[in-house]
């Protein structure tokens, strides 16, 4: 995630999870000119992408296991939101489908994965109480 607050709403992150990480992170290496910064997930290592010639992440690539087992392997964003269990509360309401229940990511914050009514899909992010 990004370590800059973001105001709700907006786009604060964006990762994409894939069964081989290591070849996708490589191929956006080659393709985008990003770098790369490991981020331990336990026993193996998820990517931060970094914009071509450094500066802070710009997007994440991450392994299907773990916390990650379930997610489709397409660019996911997540949108920030003030109350996540409200969010996803409403969600459900409106006829979209919670596929991650809310989840903590500890001094990060909270997020789920949701699709609404059309089938997209995308994670709403709450930020840490500060």
């Amino acid at each position: 995630m990004s370590h800059q607050p973001a105001a709700h709403g907006t786009i604060a992150w964006v990762d994409l999870t894939v069964p081989e990480a290591e070849q996708i992170r490589d191929f956006y290496r080659a393709v985008a000119g990003w770098t790369f910064s490991p981020v331990r997930m336990g026993d193996y290592d998820d990517f931060n992408m970094h914009p071509a010639g450094g500066g802070p992440p710009v997007a994440g690539v991450c392994h299907a296991r773990g916390p990650n087992v379930g997610l489709p392997p397409q660019w996911l964003i997540y949108v920030t939101v003030e109350n996540l269990d409200a969010a996803t509360a409403r969600c459900r309401d409106l006829d979209g489908t919670v596929v991650v229940e809310p989840t903590d990511m500890g001094a990060m914050g909270r997020y789920a994965v949701i699709k609404d009514p059309a089938g997209a899909v995308a994670a709403l992010f709450e930020p840490p109480t500060r």
